[in-house]
């Protein structure tokens, strides 16, 4: 019998939970699959924009390492992203904006729990606003790190721990966790602060086709 690496086993473990994972998603009305590699999760994202005339990306870190835009844009779509370099304040909330009534929007979650409920804080509430109405279909991006076991309390406790210090660190942010790496709870006490609006979304928002592509390797923050 051939023998196995120790990060093939871990591959198959993290595999079978994201398998679980992604019947809980199907259950609350989501469309749910299990990619193997981001270069898989990248050919079904190509695959689902395939009828999109317009793209947006909301910010994600686990979306922008599947090298999207080039493809995307050389097919025909306009890329609606405000991260783009050398924007003007003005320009980046008009892409906002239109992110909100985009044919394909994109993104990934702060965290997800075993049980199905994706969990999102936000800064300005553009990318929140946009997974749930306006586009013609959300698609998500979840790098099996991002997922919890422990409820919503963990799922809002892992946004504390990892994904709010870093990327407020990340984004240049004047805020506690940006110099310290540990939330401080500023909520009201900083104007810089990035987590001022949480979703908590239990199931497939009822006007918008949603699915969600667990991908069986580390992504983002």
């Amino acid at each position: 019998m051939e023998q196995k690496t120790v990060d093939e086993m871990l591959a198959w473990q993290s595999g079978v939970r994201l398998e679980a994972v992604a019947e809980k998603l199907r259950a609350r009305g989501f469309e749910a699959e299990v990619c193997a590699t981001r270069e898989a999760a990248r050919e079904r994202v190509i695959a689902l924009a395939a009828d999109a005339a317009s793209v947006g990306f909301g910010g994600s870190l686990s979306v922008a390492c599947l090298n999207l835009t080039r493809e995307l844009r050389e097919a025909g779509k306009e890329i609606l992203n405000h991260g783009f370099p050398n924007l003007s304040p003005e320009e980046k909330l008009e892409i906002m904006r239109r992110q909100q009534v985009c044919d394909l929007f994109l993104s990934s979650a702060n965290a997800l729990t075993d049980e199905g409920v994706i969990v999102n804080v936000d800064g300005n509430g553009n990318r929140v606003a946009a997974t749930l109405f306006g586009p013609r279909r959300v698609v998500y991006v979840i790098g099996r790190n991002k997922v919890v076991t422990g409820g919503v309390h963990a799922a809002l406790a892992r946004v504390a721990a990892v994904a709010g210090p870093v990327n407020a660190h990340r984004l240049g942010k004047r805020t506690p966790c940006a110099a310290t790496g540990k939330c401080a709870d500023c909520a009201g006490a900083c104007p810089e602060s990035i987590c001022r609006i949480a979703t908590i979304v239990r199931q497939r928002p009822s006007c918008t086709p949603t699915t969600v592509l667990l991908v069986n390797e580390d992504l983002g923050l």
